[in-house]
């Protein structure tokens, strides 16, 4: 299978005291506000490009991990992921996958074993080069 997706980003100004828009093809993102401020600096709303990248690397991950239960006889019944993406001295140098899976009759070990195998071929963790971690709970009934 093979596709492509389209996203849009204008930036007017400078750096510093420059303010931007994003838009997506399917328009969930229009014309969304970024700036410095939003990026390096807590307050202001819009979005930042690392949130952004967290958004899609967790939204990824979690529909990968979803699939593989699946071809190993488990359904979800809720897979809850938290990227935290640290950026840092102008690099993105490591993000946190923090998964708390809800998943019927399956036990720690193998959940653990499905995640790992969900974070090594998810597109998105294929994508970034850095440090991915992921952290794992399984709630129990």
């Amino acid at each position: 299978m093979k596709f492509t997706r389209k996203a849009n980003a204008v930036w007017e100004g400078s750096g510093k005291t420059g303010k931007g828009n994003l838009s997506t093809a399917s328009k969930v993102l229009d014309k969304t506000k970024y700036s410095f401020h939003t990026r390096f600096e807590d307050g202001e709303k819009g979005t930042n490009p690392e949130e952004l990248i967290g958004a899609a690397h967790a939204g990824c991950f979690a529909m990968q991990l979803s699939f593989l239960l699946n071809e190993s006889n488990f359904t979800a019944t809720t897979l809850d992921v938290d990227a935290t993406v640290t950026f840092e001295d102008g690099a993105i140098t490591k993000i946190t996958l923090d998964l708390e899976g809800d998943v019927p009759e399956i036990d720690a070990e193998k959940f653990q074993e499905i995640a790992q195998k969900a974070k090594e071929v998810c597109p998105v963790s294929k994508l970034l080069n850095t440090e991915i971690e992921l952290k794992v709970t399984l709630k129990t009934a």
